[in-house]
């Protein structure tokens, strides 16, 4: 019973454990969300993106649920070394796992023209 109890009670505490993620493209698309989020939190950022994309800000939540939309979010990033480099220092990855993403949702999606060195 009280195994139970602590088991319980650290559940409460952590939550249900996720089911880890293995398809390439929706790993992809989690990077491409982080990347979002990387880049909507810096107003000058956020400012050329949308300027960029022509999505307003009322209108880039809708907008990040379109695989072809966050594509345009890991050009965005990729397109200059220091940003590919912040961002993938915050999200804890290496800026070769943002163009792996960058190149798995691109495929996924049909477009096979990009090409990239990553720094």
């Amino acid at each position: 019973m009280m195994q139970s109890r602590h088991r319980k009670l650290m559940e409460r505490q952590t939550g249900p454990v996720k089911k880890p993620v293995h398809n390439p493209r929706e790993v992809a698309e989690i990077v491409a969300i982080q990347a979002l989020s990387f880049v909507a939190g810096d107003p000058e950022r956020l400012g050329l993106f949308l300027a960029e994309t022509g999505v307003g800000p009322e209108t880039l939540r809708n907008a990040a649920s379109d695989p072809h939309f966050l594509l345009s979010v890991l050009d965005f990033v990729l397109r200059d070394d220091d940003t590919v480099k912040a961002f993938a220092k915050a999200s804890e990855l290496h800026p070769t796992n943002v163009a792996a993403a960058r190149q798995v949702l691109g495929d996924a999606l049909g477009d096979r023209t990009w090409e990239r060195d990553v720094p």
